[in-house]
C-alpha cells in the first residue's frame, strides 16, 4: 500500500517540477493550426482517385491521412489533441463538402435543385443529432472524441457522396 502511495507522489512531484510537458509547442501545435496544403492535396487526391467507390474512398481516405497522422507525430496524444486532429481533417472534408455540393448543384435543374438542397438540410440534422448523442450517451472526455471523430466521419461520407452523385 505504501509502495502505490509512494509512485503516485512521485508521478505528481515530476507534473509540478516538470510543467513544460504538458504545454510544449509540439503537443499544442494541433489546437491552432489549419490544414497543410498538402494535407489537403492528400484526401483530394484520394477521394478523386476513388470517386465511384464510394466504400474504398472512406476506407482509403478518411482518418488515415490526416487525423491518425497527425494523433501519432504529437507523440503523447491526450484527448485534447485528438479532438484537434480530428477537428483539422473535417475542415479539409467540410471544404470538399462545400465544392462538390456546389459542383452537384451545377449539374440539376430547378427541380433536382430543390430537392438536393432538401436532402442536404436532411443530412445536417441527422448529422448533428447523431453526433451530439454521444455526449447524451456517454459523457465526459470521451464523449468529445467521440463526437469529434463523428462529425469528421459523417462529413467525410457525404462529402464522398457528394462527389459520387455530382459524377452521375
Amino acid at each position: 500500500m505504501r509502495s502505490a502511495f509512494n509512485l503516485a507522489f512521485r508521478a505528481a512531484l515530476i507534473c509540478v517540477l516538470q510543467p513544460g510537458l504538458s504545454f510544449s509547442p509540439e503537443l499544442s501545435h494541433a489546437q491552432t493550426r489549419k490544414p497543410t496544403a498538402k494535407e489537403i492535396a492528400s484526401i483530394q487526391d484520394c477521394v478523386t482517385k476513388n470517386k465511384d467507390d464510394l466504400d474504398d474512398g472512406e476506407r482509403k481516405c478518411l482518418f488515415n491521412l490526416v487525423a491518425e497522422p497527425c494523433i501519432k507525430r504529437s507523440g503523447y496524444a491526450t484527448k485534447t489533441i485528438e479532438v484537434d486532429c480530428y477537428d483539422i481533417e473535417k475542415l479539409i472534408w467540410d471544404g470538399l463538402l462545400n465544392d462538390n455540393y456546389k459542383s452537384l448543384l451545377d449539374t440539376l435543374d430547378d427541380s433536382q435543385t430543390s430537392k438536393a438542397r432538401a436532402m442536404q438540410r436532411a443530412w445536417m440534422a441527422y448529422r448533428d443529432t447523431t453526433c451530439e448523442f454521444y455526449y447524451d450517451k456517454i459523457q465526459g472526455t470521451m464523449a468529445t472524441l467521440m463526437g469529434a471523430a463523428c462529425v469528421t466521419r459523417e462529413t467525410a461520407r457525404r462529402a464522398i457522396l457528394l462527389k459520387f452523385f455530382s459524377g452521375l
